[in-house]
This record gives structure tokens, sequence and C-alpha cells, in this order.
């Protein structure tokens, strides 16, 4: 590596936060997006649960694009930088997506009342490629930007980094799940489709509007200009390994199949309630929109907490994987109680597991962000954070389909036993993918990966400089 390379200038707290901007306004428009959508579209629209899934789930199906997003940011150059161009146009494009999503789900629906089957193939197909694109905008902005906070901060900062960038993200969900039930209190009880489209529309573009102008201020001066540099500058840089090669480097030990599959199972434990969670608060607890919506906040504000606990006292005190275990263990246990609070039908019961669950969410998800930082060979960070990224973002598709797909199934087995029973469904599978994370988390080896990924990174560096 050379002196340009690894002098990486750091970030001060304040810089940190203030970058911390982006992620939050991903996860307010998250909330909104996708959260507020969901139930819209499953309660208030009567969509069927399994194309909002897998519509939903498009918007992850498109994330392997985040490893060639990643390599053309390494390697291509706008004005000088590497990093903030892409995230703008990203950040621009799916802002612009999100306003037009609105009135795309207003018009599936009267093609649907009216059964014009021509005009509901067309709009589902609308529908699907919007989300697609969404997804491939989101990527196009969010695989640059963590390779910034890579670029800006030094190996032994990186955690605190990350864990101030993750809080925000917490942070956002919970102000967008605040911002959903203040703005749309008046809609409680309304069904009419004209004056929901009348409300929601203006809603929508003016969070997206923030979102952008959040997205400026996050990133505006983080990434110095790099005087002279064209828009390939690949020849200069050590760490643009080419993609074949990249990809050798991620088959060169078990261990990235092992933690790529934890990934994957944790972040399915974590979100496969998500496409009908507001719709449980809804169908089994009589919850109106807003109040369905602070079911978000409540489990942001757990998360917010159990990151903090377990970046400043658990992980420290018990270890990456000790902690990792804990998470697994509190999430799984979360699950059945959310479960069982369907028998209640009590909404101060779910509410307060909704506390718990993101608590829980909020100690496993700082401990896996820790063991993904160990499992990242500083020479090839930007490489493995595409793949820990497309793990995740491979299991929020499942997930969104699966949550959609087993509520409709759990309809078609339980049609004359009531609501309860299709999420009882959702929820029980879910409780044994965190059954299987916790299980294959006994199987990640850290010194193992190590061994194997320095040993074959040192090969492909050799290849490329030949």
């Amino acid at each position: 590596m050379t002196q340009a390379a690894t002098a990486r200038p750091g970030l001060s707290f304040v810089t940190t936060i203030r970058l911390g901007l982006f992620q939050g306004s991903l996860g307010f428009l998250a909330v909104v997006f996708a959260g507020l959508l969901n139930r819209i579209m499953l309660s208030e629209l009567g969509f069927p649960g399994l194309l909002v899934g897998g519509a939903l789930a498009f918007e992850q199906f498109v994330a392997p694009s985040r490893i060639l997003f990643g390599q053309i940011s390494d390697r291509h150059a706008i004005a000088g930088r590497h990093r903030t161009p892409y995230i703008w146009a990203g950040s621009a494009c799916f802002c612009a997506l999100a306003v037009l999503v609105v009135p795309l789900i207003f018009r599936l629906a009267e093609a649907m009342d009216s059964a014009d089957g021509q005009a509901v193939l067309l709009g589902v197909v609308l529908l699907c490629g919007l989300f697609a694109f969404y997804g491939l905008a989101v990527s196009m902005a969010t695989t640059p930007y963590l390779a910034l906070v890579i670029d800006r901060t030094q190996e032994q900062e990186r955690p605190r980094a990350v864990s101030i960038i993750w809080c925000m993200l917490t942070i956002g969900i919970v102000i967008g799940a605040i911002a959903i039930s203040l703005s749309l209190r008046g809609l409680d009880g309304i069904t009419d489709r004209t004056t929901l489209e009348t409300v929601l529309g203006p809603f929508m573009l003016r969070s997206a509007g923030l979102v952008f102008l959040l997205t400026l201020v996050a990133t505006w001066g983080i990434e110095p200009a790099r005087a002279g540099e064209s828009l390939s500058s690949a020849a200069d840089r050590d760490d643009a390994i080419t993609l074949s090669r990249a990809w050798r480097l991620i088959r060169s030990s078990a261990q990235v199949a092992i933690f790529f599959t934890f990934l994957i199972l944790f972040t399915l434990a974590l979100f496969l309630q998500d496409p009908i969670l507001e719709s449980y608060g809804a169908d089994v607890f009589g919850m109106p929109i807003a109040a369905t919506a602070s079911l978000n906040a409540l489990w942001g504000s757990g998360t917010l907490v159990g990151l903090i606990l377990a970046g400043l006292w658990i992980v420290p005190r018990l270890g990456k994987f000790a902690a990792a275990r804990l998470g697994c263990r509190l999430i799984l246990i979360s699950l059945l109680l959310l479960l069982l609070a369907g028998f209640t039908a009590r909404v101060a019961v779910l509410q307060g597991l909704m506390i718990l669950f993101g608590l829980a969410s909020g100690i496993g998800t700082n401990s896996a962000l820790c063991l993904m930082l160990d499992l990242t060979l500083p020479e090839a960070a930007g490489t493995f954070v595409g793949v820990w990224g497309l793990a995740q973002a491979l299991s929020r598709a499942i997930a969104k389909l699966l949550g959609g797909g087993l509520l409709d199934l759990g309809r078609a087995l339980f049609p004359l036993q009531g609501p309860f029973p299709p999420f009882a469904l959702v929820l029980g599978i879910e409780a044994l993918v965190a059954l299987a994370a916790l299980l294959m988390l006994s199987r990640v080896n850290l010194h193992r990966f190590r061994e194997d990924t320095s040993r074959s990174l040192t090969q492909v560096l050799a290849m490329e400089l030949g």
C-alpha cells in the first residue's frame, strides 16, 4: 500500500454526526416508504400480501449491484471525487421514485377494483419495476457512502464511527415514525381513497425533499477532491481490485460463506415480520394508522438503547461473540413473546414488547457490526463491505417476500379462525430463523478467516500489480 492509500484523515465527533445524517435520513425514508406504504397497501387498499411483499422485495433483489457500484466508485472519479457524486445521484433518484410510488399504488387499486386484467398486470409490473429502480438508487448511494466512511476513518476509530452512524439510522426511524403519527393523525378511520391520496402525496413529497436536503448537508465537503485525477483513476488506487478477482478473494475462505449465511439468518430474524407488523397491530389489536406507525418508533427507541448499551458496556464486557449470542437469544425470546401477545390483543402489551424487541435488536446489531468489522480486511474493505451489504439486502428481500407470502398462506390455511393465526405463522417461523442464526454463529471463526483471506489477498494483489 502507498502512503496516500494508508494516510486516512480522521473524522471529529461532530463531523461523524453530520455524516450520520445521511444514514438517519435513510431510516426516516424507510419508515415512510416501506412501513407506511405497507400498511396502506395491505389494510386500506386491500392488496394481497404476496403482491406487497413481492413488490417490496424487488428493492433488495437488485442488491448484487452493491458490489458493482462499489467497484465503479473505486475506479472512476467525477470531478476528482470517488464517493459523493454517486451518493448525490443515487439519493436524487430514490427520492424522486419515492414520490412517484404514491399515485401508482392508487391507480393500481383502481385497476383491481375495475377487474381490468391488463391494467392490473401493467400496474404490477410498474410497481415491481419502481421498487427495483428504487433499490438500485439506494445501492448507488449507500455503497459509496460506506466506502467514504472507511476512506475517512482510521482503523482504530472506525468502530466508534459505525456505532454513531447506526445510532443515527435508528434515530431517523424513530423520527420518521413520529412524523407519520403527527402528520397523518387526521387519517385515522379514513377509508376514502381520494382523501388518502390527497394527504399522502404531499406528505411523501415533503419527506423526499427533506431527505435529499439532509443528504447534501451530511456529505458536502466531507470528501476532499483529488487534484489532477481523471474520470478513471484505477491505476492510482491500490485497493481498486477488479470485480473478477474480488470474487476470487471472497471465495478464498469458507468463513466468508459461513458469516454470509449468519448475516442472512440474523437479518431475517429481525425483519421477517416487517411487511406485516403494522397490519398485525391493525387487524389483531385494532390500532389506527397513527398508532401502528408508532410501533416503529417504539422498536427504534429500544434499538437505540440496545446499540448504546452494547457499544459502551455489553460488548466490552462480554466480547463480540458472547454479545452476539446474547442478542440472538433475546431476539428469539422477543419473537416468541410477540407471538403470544396476539392471544391477549392488548395494545399496551404489544407496545412494551416492541421496546423489548428493539432492545434485543440493538444488542444483536451492534455485536454483529463489530464482528463484521473484524471480518473485513482493511486492504479490501470496499469489497467486503459490498459482500456483507449484499447479505443484508438479500435477506431483507427474502423477508419482505416471505413475510407477505406467509401471511397469505396463513390466511388460506386458517380462513375461519380470525385474524391472529396467519400472523402467528409468520412470527413462529421467524423465531425458528432466529434459532438457526444462533446455531450458525457458533461456526464463525475469526482466526481462520484472517488466515485464509490474507493469504488470498496477497496473491490477488500480486496478480493486479503484475
